[in-house]
């Protein structure tokens, strides 16, 4: 047998709902892919790591943890992160398709689907990736803790949330755990809090905004979360020992001070024949 012959594509299917499951999992078959099963998002991550398909189909709406938690997870393990992942949902809403997309999937499908419609954004987005193709033994492959895949996970969407943060246990939710098993990885990952998180985070980007946009005071205080400009300032002023202005003020001065380059005198001692 030649092993450098591509091997059938492996499908990972992530769905509670049996009729959904049942159609996908004939329609795969007859297309003579390789399957593996999964009922929600949290057994669905757990059997990506273990079996590394070429593509998963992820329905949304499941209990326990969401295909929105699963994708978070998948796109926050290295491991797992190039995998691409299609979600097959009920919903019409944009904003549902959109959020799917922001957290990293490649296509959405609406049920009630056509399977044929499913097999043909299957086979464009495998082409895509290259697969079906040879993946390194598990036991080879880097791996990141749990604690870490969770706190990358929940790093990632603080990032993305950061003009309206959510509260601890909506934020456990989102990375599928809960409050006190989060704040035990942050600690033990970052060595600091989630709340000592998102106040540095906020404060690294207004100094980034303070210094790049002309952004005024009380607009970048929104920008990161912050309910007035007065509450920024103080917990700017506390950390950085500067009020935001003369921070801005001091940072613009030193750029301005800084030696330009001489693009006149560069070329001044080459002779053009």
């Amino acid at each position: 047998m030649d092993s450098t012959r591509p091997s059938r594509p492996h499908v990972l299917i992530v769905d509670d709902c049996p009729d959904d499951l049942r159609l996908m999992v004939e329609t795969l078959r007859a297309a003579n892919f390789r399957i593996t099963v999964a009922f929600d998002g949290a057994q669905g991550y757990k059997r990506a790591i273990a079996v590394m398909p070429d593509i998963i189909l992820m329905d949304v709406r499941m209990p326990g943890a969401d295909g929105f938690v699963a994708c978070r997870l998948l796109k926050s393990d290295p491991i797992t992160k190039d995998i691409p992942l299609i979600f097959l949902t009920a919903s019409h809403e944009l904003e549902s398709r959109l959020a799917g997309l922001q957290n990293g999937a490649v296509d959405f499908v609406i049920k009630p689907f056509e399977p044929a419609e499913v097999m043909a954004r299957i086979r464009i987005h495998l082409r895509k990736s290259g697969s079906p193709a040879p993946h390194s033994p598990p036991q080879t492959r880097p791996r990141l803790g749990p604690d870490q895949v969770i706190v990358n996970a929940a790093v990632t969407y603080l990032k993305s949330t950061l003009s309206d943060p959510p509260e601890l246990k909506t934020l456990a939710r989102k990375v599928g755990t809960y409050e006190k098993k989060l704040s035990g990885a942050f600690r033990r990952v970052l060595g600091t809090t989630v709340f000592e998180f998102m106040r540095d985070e906020r404060l690294n980007v207004a100094q980034r905004l303070l210094i790049e946009t002309d952004l005024t005071v009380t607009d970048i205080a929104a920008e990161v979360g912050f309910s007035t400009a007065a509450n920024f300032a103080t917990a700017f002023r506390k950390s950085l020992g500067v009020t935001p202005s003369i921070f801005r003020e001091r940072e613009l001065a030193t750029r301005d001070l800084l030696p330009k380059p001489d693009h006149a005198g560069a070329g001044a001692g080459l002779l053009v024949k």
